[in-house]
């Protein structure tokens, strides 16, 4: 069940460096994860193939989502995280959380949440949501990339990446393409 916000603070000798913070996600071609009005209906047109998408959710202890897929998975016919800790930063409260979810609202920032996750043992957390990977991403706490393409264009929407304080350097690790015409590429941030 949805929890109250927790301010999240650094754990005495934890650091964010425990942590490894991961995103998988997928695009349009024209980089959008999806459209202006948050619909991601575009995404089957890769068709329904497993891309790696059930090894990495096994390999991850636990998610950091924003408010805005929080609430979209909501209107899922079924709970996606299964019983895996999803942690969702936000200032305002939650809905609440269907029966069975392990939810936690969180507030603070990425470095305060990154702390909070290894204070808890979490070695490996999947970070999803447009804004919430951007913020990860421009405060140096993103550890893996892996996109996922679609081959679609759909001319506007909601970007992946946004505005970033600076040029990030990322370690190309593989591209791998799919029968479905779907292309993904899996990259390390370099530093």
């Amino acid at each position: 069940m949805g929890a109250a916000a927790q301010p999240c603070s650094s754990a005495g000798n934890v650091t964010s460096a425990s942590v490894k913070t991961s995103v998988f996600v997928g695009t349009s071609l024209d980089g959008f994860i999806a459209r202006s009005n948050g619909a991601f209906d575009f995404l089957s047109a890769g068709g329904d193939e497993e891309h790696g998408y059930q090894a990495f959710f096994a390999s991850v202890d636990a998610l950091v989502i924003g408010r805005h897929t929080y609430e979209t998975a909501l209107g899922f016919d079924a709970w996606p995280y299964e019983s895996k800790p999803v942690f969702v930063p936000s200032s305002r409260p939650l809905a609440q959380a269907p029966q069975g979810a392990v939810v936690e609202h969180l507030s603070g920032g990425p470095a305060d949440i990154v702390a909070t996750l290894a204070a808890r043992g979490i070695r490996h957390a999947y970070v999803d949501g447009g804004i919430t990977v951007q913020r990860f991403l421009a405060a140096g706490l993103i550890s893996r990339i892996v996109v996922t393409r679609v081959p679609v264009l759909i001319g506007e929407g909601i970007p992946l990446f946004g505005p970033t304080p600076g040029d990030i350097a990322l370690k190309h690790v593989a591209t791998r393409q799919y029968a479905g015409g779907l292309v993904q590429s899996e990259y390390e941030v370099a530093g």
